[in-house]
């Protein structure tokens, strides 16, 4: 299972990631160009961690495992669930709805967004 450090490590290694706690000394904040992908509240028991999802694929998660996935609280339910790490089936399948979630908001970016991110991948 993943803890926070590695959650933070593997969110902080992608392109033009920024990291911060714009609400409080204790939830890190991981943003792609200035667009939220990842929340991890720090006072919270166990891991977890807030991340954005397509609406029809957050239901489909939150039914296929309905111990590890739910709907984030504080956010748009549609749009976001929370992860329940160590209840996740897995260190690669939290990397994956990690990965998920930055892409969605990349695909989202504005054009001049997205040339920047391109430039910064070299």
């Amino acid at each position: 299972m993943m803890n926070v450090e590695e959650i933070r490590d593997y969110c902080l290694k992608k392109p033009c990631v920024t990291e911060s706690t714009p609400f409080d000394e204790v939830t890190l904040v991981f943003k792609v160009c200035e667009k939220m992908f990842a929340l991890v509240p720090l006072d919270e028991l166990g891991c977890k961690i807030a991340l954005k999802c397509d609406p029809e694929e957050a239901i489909r998660l939150r039914e296929q495992y309905p111990d590890a996935v739910v709907p984030a609280w504080h956010f748009n339910k549609k749009h976001w669930n929370s992860v329940i790490v160590g209840r996740a089936p897995g260190r690669r399948q939290v990397e994956q709805w990690i990965d998920d979630s930055y892409q969605l908001v990349v695909a989202g970016l504005s054009r001049k967004q997205k040339e920047l991110l391109k430039q910064a991948n070299g």
